[in-house]
């Protein structure tokens, strides 16, 4: 759990970081490959998780600008990695001028729980963490391969002397 706004920060930066890779892999064309066929794309999903960063720390009162028109899923891979670059940073900037380590103690409604602001920012993180692996496993789907976020990718193997991935 986080106790200081550093602590949240550095673990935001982190997984952003991770994300931009896996972000940064897609092309135009794996935008358009869908879960199954009447499910969301790719391009959906990961414009989602964008999104979604703006709108829930709105709900749990941080003041930070929306995404505009974002409901239109962009069709550009780059734009999205763009964008998600963008509102990562823009996100610790806004926790950290607006709240502090005392504010991470403090309890709101979250989804109908009582939960601490330390817990609604780590449930942030585990929503993109979440919509990240979908889109890794969509990536595969369209013919990609994906960035290595926690461990190597099966291609990678070969670097550490392993010919075929581990089961």
């Amino acid at each position: 759990m986080y106790v200081t706004i550093a602590d949240f920060v550095a673990e935001w930066k982190r997984e952003a970081a991770l994300t931009q890779q896996v972000l940064n892999g897609l092309t135009d064309a794996s935008l358009q490959q869908k879960v199954y066929g009447e499910g969301r794309t790719l391009g959906r999903i990961a414009w989602h998780f964008t999104t979604n960063i703006p709108e829930y720390l709105s709900e749990f009162g941080i003041a930070i600008e929306q995404i505009p028109n974002a409901e239109e899923v962009p069709a550009s891979a780059k734009e999205i990695a763009d964008t998600f670059a963008e509102i990562s940073d823009r996100a610790a900037r806004a926790i950290e001028e607006q709240w502090t380590d005392a504010s991470l103690q403090t309890v709101q409604n979250a989804f109908g729980r009582d939960e601490s602001n330390a817990s609604i920012l780590m449930g942030l993180i585990k929503h993109i963490v979440h919509h990240r692996g979908q889109v890794t496993i969509l990536m595969r789907q369209a013919g990609l391969k994906p960035f290595g976020v926690y461990g190597p990718p099966k291609e990678d193997w070969i670097h550490f002397g392993v010919e075929q991935a581990p089961l």
